[in-house]
């Protein structure tokens, strides 16, 4: 019984991931894309980090993959943050609002 749910973790997780991938492939601008790039990072990973404790129980390889799945939880905001900043300055020469989107 564990090895389907595992099975089928890993295969949600997979899943998940080129969904993800299709995703920053088939939208236009970098924008779109960082939605994609953001969900690749937290969706798939606990997916997976769910399989590998079902199948190890808490061993050095789960705690392993406990503290990369944490490491990308916690570093993902800042770099999808800091990739928008730089798209941003690169489309507008500024990270901040135009003068078009400042509301009255």
């Amino acid at each position: 019984m564990s090895d389907a749910v595992v099975f089928t973790l890993l295969g949600a997780g997979v899943a998940a991931e080129l969904l993800c991938v299709l995703g920053v492939v088939v939208m236009r601008n970098a924008y779109d894309r960082l939605h994609y790039s953001a969900a690749a990072t937290t969706v798939g990973p606990l997916l997976i980090l769910a399989a590998v404790l079902i199948r190890e129980g808490m061993t050095s390889q789960s705690l392993e993959t406990i503290a990369a799945v944490a490491l990308l939880f916690v570093s993902t905001p800042m770099l999808v943050h800091a990739t928008a900043r730089a798209a941003r300055r690169s489309d507008f020469g500024r990270p901040g609002p135009t003068r078009e989107e400042k509301p009255e």
